[in-house]
């Protein structure tokens, strides 16, 4: 999965319909670490679940403006090991996993259910890939 370095935020939210609308909700705590502003435009990308449920369609809201070093630092570095469960697939095949507060690690070349040691390459405020290092039985 090709990643934007615009990329400003990773998080679940369902779609529901308003009236006439399907509205994404973005997550107080978005708003509150200054990841996105009330009243401004945003491009949004939607990543398929890949559960019949539906449950927890993944969007990604993408600006320009980065501000890193506002809100809680990510809970991962880059070099790190780490073990984790592949819960999603993005559209285009990587898994996801999720760690603490949620935060979302993109897994290239995994399957859901899969257990992997990762490395952790590349860290941004919301979301971090990793490297696939040793599969777990």
């Amino acid at each position: 999965m090709e990643i934007s370095e615009k990329l400003l935020c990773l998080f679940s939210a369902d779609v529901r319909e308003e009236d006439d609308e399907y509205v994404v909700t973005v997550p107080r705590r978005e708003i509150e670490t200054g990841s996105v502003e009330p009243g401004e435009t945003y491009r949004v990308a939607l990543i398929e679940r890949g559960e019949p449920d539906g449950e927890g369609t993944e969007a990604a809201v993408d600006t320009s403006a980065s501000r890193a070093d506002d809100g809680p630092q990510p809970p991962v570095e880059p070099g790190e090991m780490r073990y984790v469960e592949i819960e999603d697939l993005g559209k285009q095949g990587d898994g996801i996993a999720r760690v603490e507060r949620g935060y979302v690690i993109i897994v290239p070349d995994t399957e859901v259910g899969e257990r992997v040691k990762i490395e952790v390459t590349e860290v941004k405020s919301n979301f971090a890939v990793g490297e696939v290092v040793e599969e777990s039985a």
